[in-house]
């Protein structure tokens, strides 16, 4: 092999392992920063010695074995956990020069639980959720920090900050990078799905900025949700998770129109819409839904599946999901679930039982400001014929999104009352 396809396939081979050597690495020297210049030594070493040598049957492994020498190195050299320096070099003392690749192959036998454990360090509740996030796409996901603070308009300085002052909390509190259990793997559960979903979330809708979604941030929190869905297979809500973004990502080329405007949902042209996501996500919910899943990201699947059923935005079942939406505020209140729901209901029984809704939840603290709901009652009052209204709602809206696609939406919905006065 040339070294020109042999230095590709070992960076290849380094995109796919580089969050499984950290986690494996991790839970050694129980530090994320030295964990990730022990990876980056593996590659150097393999930069080296794969161009001479041929890229090894276990690429993986091979830079395992190699890091795991660096790392024993170097807890010899600086005297620290002597006891896990102990444990360490007993293994590799123990270990004939021909069967590193045993050693390798024991390792991965947890390595899911290591790189499980890594992606729980990350989103430990502990942090906030943005720093949860930034730190979780750049150990977990490989993102440089340039990518990161390019994803959320935001600046490589304060992105890096953030990464740093995570990194020093997880140090500080001394976590283990093991996969907790019980009571605790359940407690600290529903912050990891948060953060995977919150990644997603800032690419399908962009909160700031002039683009609709950031797609890289979409497949992103996918892959995190399909490890997560790998490793925990038997969780209905991390089934349920990942179906619901299985199935949102599908609609992500419907979502913005040849002229880069917003469409919404129900005007989007279905026949753009990921069939290969949506059976994935069907599959995932149908698993889920096996094993008796009722939960917050199980329910979400379940609506969002209700769309991807209907072949045109006429066959929506919006009964259903607005009995979903029943379903969903029992188990996790919320007045933007209201506000949702209260949209679904207009839908099925029309605007004007949307409005009695709307009013109920208009003062909810958590709406204020909140562009959506202004949006959604404009768009009650437009469908009942009271344009004027509708028109100040629009307006309002605009002048809360951050968005500037979707302020161009709204302030077109705006003019479409002028135009049907």
């Amino acid at each position: 092999m040339a070294v020109a396809e042999t230095h590709q396939a070992i960076d290849a081979t380094f995109r796919i392992e580089r969050a499984r050597l950290i986690a494996g690495l991790a839970r050694i020297v129980r530090d994320i920063d030295r964990a990730e210049e022990l990876a980056q030594d593996a590659l150097v070493s393999a930069l080296a010695e794969w161009p001479r040598t041929g890229v090894p049957a276990n690429p993986g492994a091979w830079l395992m074995t190699a890091a795991k020498r660096r790392a024993i190195d170097a807890l010899r050299h600086d005297k620290m956990r002597a006891r896990k320096h102990d444990e360490i070099a007993r293994t590799q003392d123990e270990a004939s020069d021909d069967a590193a690749n045993l050693i390798a192959a024991a390792m991965d036998d947890d390595l899911g639980d290591e790189l499980l454990g890594l992606i729980f360090a990350a989103c430990h509740p502990m942090l906030s959720p943005e720093a949860r996030a930034a730190l979780t796409l750049r150990v977990v996901g490989g993102l440089t920090t340039d990518e990161i603070a390019r994803a959320f308009l935001s600046n490589e300085p304060a992105i890096a900050q953030r990464i740093v002052r995570a990194k020093k909390a997880i140090a500080k509190a001394g976590l283990t990078f093991a996969v907790p259990r019980g009571a605790e793997r359940a407690a600290r559960l529903p912050s990891v799905l948060e953060v995977v979903y919150l990644i997603f979330n800032e690419g399908y809708a962009a909160t700031t900025g002039d683009d609709l979604v950031r797609t890289g941030l979409c497949q992103e929190a996918q892959r995190l949700g399909r490890i997560l869905a790998a490793l925990m297979s038997q969780d209905a809500e991390v089934l349920g998770l990942l179906a619901l973004m299985e199935i949102q990502a599908s609609r992500l080329r419907a979502r913005i129109g040849s002229d880069g405007a917003f469409v919404p949902l129900t005007e989007q042209d279905r026949t753009r819409w990921d069939q290969l996501l949506i059976e994935r996500g069907l599959d995932a919910l149908a698993r889920a839904e096996a094993l008796g899943g009722e939960g917050p990201y199980v329910l979400q699947a379940a609506l969002a599946a209700c769309h991807a059923r209907a072949r045109h935005a006429a066959d929506t079942d919006w009964w259903c999901i607005a009995a979903l939406y029943d379903r969903l505020r029992i188990v996790t209140p919320s007045p933007v679930i209201d506000l949702n729901r209260a949209i679904a209901c207009s839908m099925a029984f029309g605007p004007e039982s949307g409005l009695r809704l709307l009013d109920e939840i208009v003062d909810a603290d958590a709406l204020r400001n909140y562009a959506p709901l202004p949006a959604a009652r404009g768009d009650f009052l437009f469908r009942t014929g009271r344009l004027a209204e509708a028109r100040f709602e629009f307006e309002t809206a605009a002048r809360l999104t951050r968005n500037a696609r979707e302020k161009d939406f709204l302030l077109a919905r705006a003019h479409a009352c002028d135009c049907n006065t």
